[in-house]
C-alpha cells in the first residue's frame, strides 16, 4: 500500500513537471513572437561612410500652396465655400440639398428635411471642416446642437453643444460614434466656430466581402488632439453593434439629427490622399 501510495506521488510530480515544462515552453514562445525585431532591409549591409550615400533627390515632392483657394490648400477639393449648395444633394433622395444658405458664407440644416450628402464619392482623405452650434441655447444633453459627419457617409464623428450638457462619453462631442472616447473636449463656447481636422483612411475588403484591414480616423478639434488614429471597429449605430460592410468610396454626409438642432457648417474642403 505504502509502495503504491509513493508511485502515485511520483506520478503526479512528473506530470506537474512535464506540465510546467509545457507552459514555459509556450510562453517562451510567446515571448519569442512579442519580442520580434523590426529590420529594415533598406539599412541593412554595409552602412555609409559620407553624407551623400544617405542623401536622394527623387521623387520630387509636389508643391501646395497651403491657402490657395479660398484659404483652402492648392490641391484640395472645396466642397462648400458659401457660396451655394451645388456640391451637395439630400440624402433620402439626391435631390437638390435644402438647408439653409446664409449671407456669412455658412449653411444651417433646415430641420426635417433630412441630411445632406456630397456628389462626389471619397476614400481616404484629409477633411477640413468648420462648425458651430446655435444660439440661443436650446434643449439639452443629445438634443443639443446635435449634427455629425459621416466618413464613406457611414462612419459618425460627432458634433454637439457639450458646454456644460454631460451626455454619455462615447457620444459628447468629437467621439467616433459609439466607439471611441475623445482624449479631450476641446469646444469653444456655443455660438463660436469650431474646426475640426479629420485625417480619414477606408477599411479595405477582400473579394468575398471580408474586412482585411481596418479603417483608422485621426481628429483633432480646434488645435487639440482628440483621436489619435483610432481603429474603426465598424459602422457607427445608434442602436446594435457595429457593422462592416464590404464597400469602396463613399460620399461625405451630414447630419440633421431632426429635433431643430441648428448647426451651421462652413469652409469644407478635402484633399483626397
Amino acid at each position: 500500500m505504502k509502495r503504491f501510495y509513493i508511485s502515485g506521488l511520483l506520478c503526479s510530480i512528473l506530470f506537474a513537471s512535464c506540465q510546467e515544462k509545457v507552459t514555459q515552453e509556450t510562453a517562451e514562445s510567446e515571448m519569442e513572437v512579442k519580442d520580434e525585431v523590426i529590420v529594415y532591409d533598406e539599412y541593412s549591409g554595409t552602412e555609409p561612410t559620407t553624407p551623400e550615400e544617405t542623401e536622394f533627390y527623387e521623387p520630387k515632392v509636389p508643391v501646395v500652396n497651403p491657402t490657395g483657394q479660398n484659404g483652402a490648400p492648392s490641391d484640395a477639393i472645396v466642397l462648400f465655400d458659401g457660396s451655394d449648395l451645388d456640391n451637395w444633394i439630400s440624402s433620402i433622395d439626391s435631390t437638390a440639398a435644402k438647408w439653409h444658405l446664409n449671407n456669412d458664407g455658412s449653411m444651417t440644416v433646415k430641420d426635417k428635411t433630412g441630411d445632406i450628402q456630397t456628389k462626389q464619392n471619397f476614400g481616404d482623405i484629409q477633411l477640413h471642416i468648420e462648425w458651430k452650434s446655435p444660439l440661443p441655447v436650446q434643449e439639452e444633453g443629445q438634443h443639443r446642437g446635435n449634427s455629425g459627419i459621416f466618413l464613406n457617409g457611414m462612419y459618425e464623428v460627432q458634433v454637439l453643444d457639450q458646454n456644460d450638457n454631460p451626455t454619455y462619453v462615447n457620444g459628447q462631442v468629437a467621439s467616433i460614434y459609439k466607439q471611441h472616447v475623445p482624449l479631450a473636449m476641446a469646444s469653444v463656447p456655443t455660438g463660436d466656430w469650431n474646426t475640426y481636422d479629420i485625417i480619414y483612411h477606408a477599411p479595405e475588403f477582400n473579394n468575398e466581402g471580408g474586412k482585411t484591414k481596418s479603417g483608422d480616423i485621426t481628429v483633432i478639434h480646434n488645435g487639440v488632439l482628440v483621436q489619435d488614429h483610432i481603429e474603426l471597429k465598424g459602422t457607427t449605430p445608434y442602436i446594435g453593434w457595429p457593422k462592416n460592410p464590404a464597400h469602396g468610396k463613399g460620399p461625405l454626409k451630414l447630419q440633421d439629427h431632426g429635433d431643430d438642432s441648428r448647426v451651421s457648417y462652413r469652409n469644407i474642403w478635402v484633399r483626397e490622399l
